[in-house]
């Protein structure tokens, strides 16, 4: 199964990011939600302290475009095999970074993806 670290995880249901780890839990994937206010998700606490986890296979992003400035270097020295560009979060200048450590991007919907069995 695919570590996925959930950026801009809430503990808000309606929030998709909140849909998000729930569907990688009960797929069975390991997650790890990083968010900007702390609670709980998928019986997980949100970590709001950037841990740096190792093993990352995937980062699925839930924070606009004009906010992910402040994330880059968390996100890319995660060294994730690929990070996910939910609708919404599509940002060429993170791509262009991540393709630059050897990292693939995607612009999908993880809930599709998990969805459909091609997560």
């Amino acid at each position: 199964m695919k570590k996925t670290l959930v950026l801009g995880a809430s503990d808000n249901p309606d929030r998709y990011s909140f849909r998000a780890a729930h569907m990688l839990k009960n797929h069975g994937h390991e997650v790890v939600p990083v968010g900007i206010r702390k609670g709980q998700v998928a019986g997980m606490a949100i970590h709001t302290d950037r841990p740096m986890e190792t093993d990352i296979d995937t980062v699925t992003l839930y924070v606009g475009t004009r906010n992910q400035p402040g994330w880059y270097d968390y996100i890319l020295d995660l060294q994730p095999k690929r990070i996910l560009f939910n609708p919404g979060t599509e940002n060429p200048e993170l791509a262009r970074l991540a393709h630059e450590r050897g990292i693939a991007t995607e612009e999908a919907c993880t809930l599709v993806l998990l969805s459909i069995g091609q997560y």
